[in-house]
Order: structure tokens, then C-alpha cells, then sequence
């Protein structure tokens, strides 16, 4: 893993001279201390990543919708056809889906990253194309990849994140697409908190209770057969989650890396965001939770990673759509820092 090595020794923590500067400023600008909530401590946090006060504006804005299929379709958890995943993937290309319209409404550019959809998607300058391979293994009976594979797609991400960067993104969004990813999103998630794969399982796409139930057992199965471990981040990725998830894992790595904030999409992005963390600790400090997943899991995922959520809809849809609603935030709460007079430049008395 030199490459990925490469990418882990540039992420340093925030810039605690820039966040200290941000507090006092918070505390001088035209309006009571703390009145603006966590928008203020968020307007920190931008300043510490960025080291300076005040921070740069958080645009353009991209968000990466990676893409992967999963072997564990095949036992049932989904009511939905595995090719569903190659169609959505076409229907982003062509501008139609969710994702697609929430980005023209912040003024988002699309990416959609082939990192492992099983089947071969038409070639083109909308397309990414990643692929380590045609979709995982079912990871009730093997591992869901080698850890090679693993490894090969934590630095694809990794390589996109910095590719952005260097296009010029001061903003990126996580996105993804995947028939049954819920499952092996459930299974990373109990691995790397310790909770019970039924408190971190839910409905993805909607399934009923009987399937629910039997998802939940297909959960445990898969944990009880390969006892993932959250100290080998590498391993139990490899094991039990998605080609998604390692692009995902690797995209914050790379942000990191780069010094550019990162807004999390719901329960895909909180697993992989959990591999990433575990990699590399101080990666938490560019993650931003856009929203709170109605699926359990992602609770989970959010307190271990320490982050509070923006925005609460009982989205579920992924795809990006929820770290895109909060994009407006994210750069509210830059815009506090750049734009609001202080009392002394305005002129207002103080209490």
C-alpha cells in the first residue's frame, strides 16, 4: 500500500491557530454568541481544514456517486433486480436522477464513478471509470473481495478526491449507487461499533418484515463467518463491505489528504467514513454529516465518527442527495466568518 501510505502521511489535524481565530471572531461578529448554533462550530471546523480565518467559500462543488454492485444479492435481501444498478447509473449519466437535480439546484457537478458494477457501462467523459472489478462475492460464503481489491479501490477514491482538488473543488460530496449495499453497509457498520447486526440493519429500499428479518440474518451470517475486526480496517472491508464503500473510504482519504471538506450522504458514506477513520483519525476533521439516514445504522455510524448531522428528512435514497440539501449550509456557515460586520466595524452596541 505505498501509494495509499503516500496519501495517509499528508493528512495532518486542523489548523488549531485558524480555529482559534474563528471562535473569537464568531463571538465579535453583529448578533448574540452562539445564536447561529452548530453553523457556528461548523464555520470552525471550515477554518481549521482550511487553515485560515476566514475560510475560503466552499464552492464549486462536486459530489462523486461511486458505483458498485454486490454479490449478496443473491440471497434475497433486495426486491429490487441487481441490473437496476447499471440503469440508475445511466439514468445519472443522462441527467435524470435525484442526484441530478438536487446538484443543478446548488450548483453541483456530477461524477459517476464506475468502481465495480457487474456489468460493462458505455464509455464516455461522464464516466469515471474505475472498475476493480464486476461487483463483489457474496459475502455469506466468501469475502466480498481480497484485500487487494480492497486496497486497489480505497486508492482509486483516494485518486479521484485529489483529481477534484486540483480541478479546483473547494467542496465535495459523497454519492453512491448500489442494489443491496445496505446489506454490506450494516455488516461494516456492526463491525467497526461492536452494535448487534439488528440495531444497524434496516430497510434500504423498503423491504418488508419478513425480508427485513431475513436481512438481518444474512447480516450475522456474514460476521459470524469472517469476525471482521475494526483493527484491521483493510481486512474487514474487504471482507464484508462494498467496492463503493472502499471508493467511498478512499475519496475522504484523499480529501483529507488535500485539505478540502467533504459532505457525507447517508449510511453507505457513514460505513465507508468509518473505514476511512480507522485508516486515518484526523480524517474526521474534513467530514461533515449532510443529513441523519432513516436507516438505523447510520446513528451508529454518526456517533462513533462523532459527527451531528445537518439535516434530519428520513431521507434513504442516497445517490448524494442528502449532502447535497446541506450544501447551502456548509457555505452559510463559511459565509458568517467572510461576510457578517463585527461590532467594532459596524458600529453596534454591545450587551
Amino acid at each position: 500500500m505505498s501509494s495509499l501510505d503516500a496519501v495517509l502521511t499528508r493528512i495532518g489535524p486542523a489548523d488549531e491557530a485558524a480555529m482559534a481565530a474563528a471562535r473569537a471572531r464568531q463571538d465579535r461578529l453583529t448578533k448574540p454568541p452562539g445564536s447561529l448554533g452548530v453553523l457556528e462550530e461548523l464555520s470552525v471546523r471550515l477554518a481549521g481544514v482550511a487553515g485560515a480565518c476566514p475560510p475560503p467559500l466552499p464552492e464549486p462543488v462536486a459530489v462523486a456517486v461511486f458505483a458498485a454492485d454486490h454479490g449478496v444479492h443473491a440471497q434475497g435481501v433486495t426486491a429490487w433486480p441487481q441490473e437496476v444498478t447499471a440503469q440508475m447509473v445511466a439514468n445519472m449519466r443522462a441527467g435524470g436522477a435525484v442526484v441530478n437535480a438536487f446538484a443543478r439546484q446548488v450548483g453541483a457537478a456530477v461524477r459517476t464513478v464506475d468502481i465495480g458494477v457487474a456489468s460493462e457501462l458505455p464509455a464516455g467523459p461522464d464516466l469515471i471509470a474505475a472498475k476493480v472489478r464486476p461487483g463483489t462475492a457474496d459475502l455469506t460464503r466468501e469475502p466480498a473481495m481480497s484485500r487487494g481489491e480492497a486496497e486497489r479501490a480505497l486508492l482509486a477514491g483516494a485518486e479521484i478526491a485529489g483529481r477534484l482538488a486540483d480541478e479546483g473543488y473547494r467542496l465535495l460530496a459523497t454519492g453512491d449507487m448500489g442494489i443491496a449495499n445496505t446489506t454490506a453497509s450494516a455488516a461494516l457498520i456492526a463491525a467497526f461499533t461492536g452494535a448487534d447486526a439488528e440495531a444497524v440493519t434496516g430497510r434500504g429500499t423498503g423491504v418488508d418484515d419478513a425480508m427485513l428479518a431475513h436481512k438481518v440474518d444474512v447480516v450475522r451470517r456474514a460476521l459470524a463467518r469472517h469476525r471482521p475486526e475494526a483493527a484491521d480496517p483493510v481486512g474487514a472491508l474487504a471482507a464484508v463491505g462494498g467496492l463503493e464503500h472502499a471508493g467511498i473510504a478512499g475519496f475522504l482519504l484523499g480529501a483529507a489528504a488535500a485539505r478540502v471538506p467533504v459532505v457525507l450522504d447517508g449510511v453507505i458514506a457513514g460505513a465507508a467514513a468509518l473505514v476511512a477513520a480507522a485508516l486515518a483519525p484526523r480524517v474526521a476533521d474534513v467530514l461533515i454529516a449532510g443529513h441523519r439516514s432513516a436507516e438505523p445504522g447510520h446513528d451508529a455510524a454518526l456517533r462513533q465518527l462523532g459527527l451531528r448531522p445537518l439535516i434530519d428528512l428520513d431521507l434513504r435514497l442516497g445517490e448524494g442527495t442528502g449532502a447535497l440539501l446541506a450544501v447551502p449550509l456548509v457555505q452559510a456557515a463559511a459565509r458568517t466568518l467572510r461576510e457578517v460586520a463585527t461590532f467594532d466595524d459596524a458600529a453596534v452596541s454591545e450587551r
